[in-house]
């Protein structure tokens, strides 16, 4: 019924016959994940009864992070509050939440051996704070059986939901992520649920909540954005203080979502990337298959290194 509703309210996002998927250039096609590593990162996701990111939003990275065992895992279930047209995450009314979840979380990421761990969810609009205590409590389940792995916290924009940022920041991520995702003008059709400035105002929150730890936030490019438009972003981000940006492709998952409107060339994005650096971020990460947590491990260490190299 959620998905119905939305549909009606949105059409943009419905289905259309004529809306053909354009082909991948060559440059952006990844190997069927096949590797003896990978399927041993399945088992641990499977046996501690664990959802993750990179299946349920078809991550293209997966064969090659599955295989280095760097899974995100995504809490709160499987099923979002909202209907982002850009999105592969099914949309519907969540169940509740499992109380044990974050132990398991913690769990497999012990077995996993994960020197920093990338932890999302779903929008949870139903719950009073979001989902922002379970958070807290995946964070700290975590620290208690890995306390050498570093937590990135990719959140929702807790939505009218007061004081559920500084219940994450309690818990002191050593990153909090926000994506963005879009440029202001295209939100109306890609993030309808959203607020452009409510995701910016979240951000600045947690660099005022948390001074040491870092902030991060990712945008898609292809939706039928304007380079000046990025730019105007960048400045926004920059002006929140938040220290890593990352910027990538998006990819049409069916023809119900989003339209594809190009695919932007690695020659670009290595300009984007050029421009970020020139106006302040301390990490940046732009290319065709860039995702928010993709070399998230090796990240996190470049950008304590840029950091250090500045004080």
């Amino acid at each position: 019924m959620t998905v119905v509703i939305d549909r009606l309210r949105h059409p943009e996002k419905a289905h259309r016959p004529d809306q053909e998927i354009p082909r991948k250039p060559d440059w952006i096609r990844v190997k069927a994940p096949v590797s003896r590593e990978y399927a041993a990162t399945k088992t641990i996701v499977r046996e501690h009864h664990l959802h993750t990111v990179c299946e349920e939003a078809a991550c293209p990275n997966i064969g090659e992070c599955w295989t280095k065992a760097h899974a995100t895992m995504m809490i709160m279930g499987d099923t979002c509050t909202r209907a982002c047209a850009f999105c592969n995450v099914k949309t519907g009314l969540p169940g509740p939440l499992d109380a044990d979840e974050p132990a398991n979380v913690a769990a497999a990421v012990k077995k996993l051996g994960l020197k920093h761990v990338v932890v999302t969810s779903v929008d949870r609009d139903d719950l009073a704070d979001g989902g922002a205590e379970h958070f807290a409590q995946t964070i700290n389940a975590i620290r208690v059986q890995s306390p050498m792995t570093s937590i990135e916290v990719l959140t929702p924009d807790f939505l009218r939901k007061d004081g559920a940022i500084a219940t994450v920041m309690a818990a002191r991520p050593d990153v909090l992520n926000h994506n963005l995702e879009t440029v202001p003008r295209l939100y109306l059709t890609v993030r309808p649920g959203a607020r452009y400035f409510t995701s910016l105002r979240l951000l600045e929150q947690a660099k005022e909540l948390y001074p040491e730890g870092f902030t991060k936030s990712g945008l898609m490019v292809g939706l039928g954005e304007s380079r000046e438009e990025i730019m105007q972003v960048m400045d926004d981000l920059r002006a929140a203080r938040v220290d890593f940006l990352t910027i990538g492709q998006y990819l049409q998952p069916t023809k119900k979502h989003a339209k594809l409107e190009r695919f932007w060339t690695p020659q670009e994005f290595a300009g984007l990337e050029q421009v970020a650096r020139a106006k302040g971020f301390l990490m940046v990460s732009a290319s065709p298959l860039t995702r928010s947590s993709y070399h998230a491990d090796s990240d996190f260490a470049a950008l304590k290194a840029a950091r250090a190299a500045i004080k």
